[in-house]
């Protein structure tokens, strides 16, 4: 797979002004001061079309950074490829707002046309893959507390963008307990992307990995795990009831409200 990221540059924290309305302790229904506290560092929101075989696959509005593992993790959760081999080459344009795949196999693809589901960024999905079938029940991985536990500490440890702006949610990817990848996304779904990615591009074996993100968890969030065939999908957040049913049927180990001291066990694969 060739990869050609011209826009691995891009801004992702800016500074903008803002003045902070303060309720007077002395009377809280008729007073409050108004202070000019200068500028403050907010989360840059950037807009990208994926197009694939020269089509329009979707329109994302995500964080401008990882652009490749985004685009890549993308196509695996969509179900249009299931490694990097399925790719030719992948190209960023400088601006970042325009990424081409071509891909190394024919594709029959349906006219989409519908918003992510439970997507907070407004990610839209033009095209699906016609050939997609049904996902497979995962096999029961190996997973220990201690690693959950260390994904969850490192969460805690927090992250770049996040100290900076409080605006993003991150995703870890651990593969046999040890932390190999973070990133960062104004969408949850886009921060999984890009883990899923990461992991397609460095060869991983799925079985053999772990993702945490940040973010509740409906049942696409569980879908994607279970498209990129990785067993166990962890979070800090909550679950929905469809997910928890959804993680049952594919035999996906779910685990939420995942902190340094505690986690709780949703679904545990048989």
């Amino acid at each position: 797979m060739k990869v050609n990221n011209q826009a691995e540059r891009l801004e992702c924290v800016k500074k903008v002004k803002r003045v902070v309305v303060n309720v007077n302790e002395v009377d809280k229904a008729m007073m409050h001061s108004m202070t000019d506290e200068g500028k403050m560092d907010v989360v840059c929101e950037h807009f990208m079309d994926l197009v694939v075989n020269e089509r329009l696959a979707a329109k994302l509005v995500c964080t401008p950074s990882n652009l490749t593992e985004l685009v890549i993790g993308r196509l695996v959760t969509e179900g249009m490829i299931a490694g990097t081999e399925d790719v030719e080459s992948v190209y960023v344009c400088e601006s970042g707002n325009t990424a081409k795949v071509f891909l190394s196999k024919d594709i029959v693809f349906n006219y989409s046309m519908e918003n992510e589901p439970t997507c907070c960024t407004g990610n839209q999905i033009l095209l699906k893959n016609a050939q997609t079938g049904d996902f497979k029940r995962l096999s029961k991985a190996e997973w220990k507390p201690e690693w959950i536990f260390g994904l969850a500490n490192e969460f805690a440890g927090g992250s770049k963008i996040h100290k900076a702006t409080k605006g993003t949610h991150g995703c870890y990817l651990s593969v046999k307990g040890e932390v190999v990848f973070t990133c960062e996304d104004i969408g949850r779904h886009n921060a999984l992307d890009k883990a899923v990615g990461f992991a397609a591009i460095k060869g991983y074996d799925p079985a053999e990995c772990i993702l945490f993100t940040t973010g509740r968890v409906p049942t696409d969030m569980v879908k994607k795990a279970v498209a990129a065939k990785i067993p166990v999908l962890v979070s800090k957040a909550v679950p929905t009831d469809a997910a928890v049913e959804m993680a049952k049927a594919y035999n996906l180990t779910l685990i939420c409200r995942a902190w340094p001291d505690r986690y709780e066990i949703f679904n545990e694969a048989e």
